[in-house]
């Protein structure tokens, strides 16, 4: 893992979000419209975060999932700033923060008892992902 005195001389604007909690411009993120078979991992440990398979198009500007590969790697904090009542995603490993989540993700599809009402959506700054792409066999 890199340190924070690393991180902002090899990359400012991630250091600016995942240590500043910033927020990349709406739309910028290269992972946006990806479509990819791969994992998401952290920009700045490299921990395993999210699946392509629950990465959607959200329409907010930001790359957005439905789910972590498992709910032990992100931290979710009751956040207050800026006026607003949200919650934080940050990586577990690292503590990076990666964005937001919000409960008005897509439908779900209703094939078991526990897949009614909506998915969550994981609003996340690209900026503190990279994906790892499947090998094709």
């Amino acid at each position: 893992m890199k340190t924070d005195e690393q991180l902002m001389k090899e990359n400012p604007e991630l250091y600016r979000i995942a240590r500043e909690n910033g927020t990349e411009r709406a739309g910028s993120s290269d992972l946006l419209h990806i479509d990819e078979e791969g994992m998401f991992n952290c920009a700045v440990c490299n921990a395993v975060l999210f699946d392509s398979d629950t990465k959607f198009d959200s329409g907010s500007g930001w790359p957005s999932f439905t789910d972590p590969v498992d709910k032990k790697a992100v931290i979710l904090i009751h956040d207050t700033s800026h006026g607003m009542r949200r919650t934080e995603v940050r990586c577990a490993n690292c503590k990076a923060h990666l964005g937001h989540v919000f409960p008005d993700g897509p439908e779900r599809t209703g094939e078991s008892a526990r897949d009614f009402g909506r998915h969550d959506r994981y609003c996340i700054n690209g900026i503190s992902l990279q994906i790892k792409k499947k090998k094709k066999l």
